[in-house]
């Protein structure tokens, strides 16, 4: 047994590596994964209720898009394909991770326009006009919420946040203290025990 978790900084567990593959807005994709990441044999369930239930943004998308917890790169990918006139930041505390999603974009081409980063390597006084999330709801309540809060006030003032929680790992409860924190909240989809929640100010 090891101490890693996908929110591990640095994993030491053997980099076995694997491909993932599913399909999003008619569009297939086969991204490269491993071991010590999120999710690292398949696209998680509640990423793929996000990515089919959120409005994706479009080819008329501009602006910076951030992926808060990357993994490997699946949600980075879709938005970086989806809205090609846009920047996409994607962000991650395991370095696996962002090694993985730096070459899942460049293998869909999209590498220019994905800037893969760190948390505290994000310029401070970039905004975001939309971010998208599978919160890491494992790290804890408190540090979910330390989380949320230190990205969520970098939307731009009409940005948008879709979240994507389980109802049993606490997506009604999540709601309800967003709401606490005066933000917007619309349960926009449910499926598969799954809430996608929009978040505005």
């Amino acid at each position: 047994m090891t101490g890693d978790h996908y929110f591990t900084a640095e994993p030491t567990t053997a980099d076995r590596r694997r491909e993932v593959e599913f399909s999003v807005a008619d569009h297939d994709y086969t991204l490269a994964s491993a071991s010590g990441v999120f999710s690292a044999d398949r696209l998680d369930p509640g990423t793929g209720v996000l990515l089919r239930k959120a409005d994706l943004p479009t080819r008329a998308t501009t602006g910076d898009l951030l992926d808060l917890g990357c993994g490997f790169g699946p949600i980075s990918c879709v938005l970086a394909t989806s809205a090609p006139a846009a920047t996409v930041w994607a962000v991650d505390v395991n370095e696996r991770a962002r090694a993985l999603t730096a070459a899942n974009a460049e293998r869909i081409g999209v590498a220019e326009r994905v800037r893969v980063r760190a948390p505290d390597d994000v310029p401070q006084d970039l905004r975001f006009d939309q971010l998208w999330s599978n919160p890491p709801i494992r790290i804890g309540k408190d540090e979910l919420h330390e989380l949320l809060l230190r990205w969520l006030p970098r939307l731009a003032p009409d940005g948008v946040a879709w979240l994507v929680v389980a109802r049993h790992l606490g997506g009604d409860s999540l709601h309800r203290w967003l709401v606490d924190q005066s933000w917007q909240v619309e349960r926009h989809a449910s499926q598969k025990g799954y809430r996608v929640l929009r978040v505005s100010r």
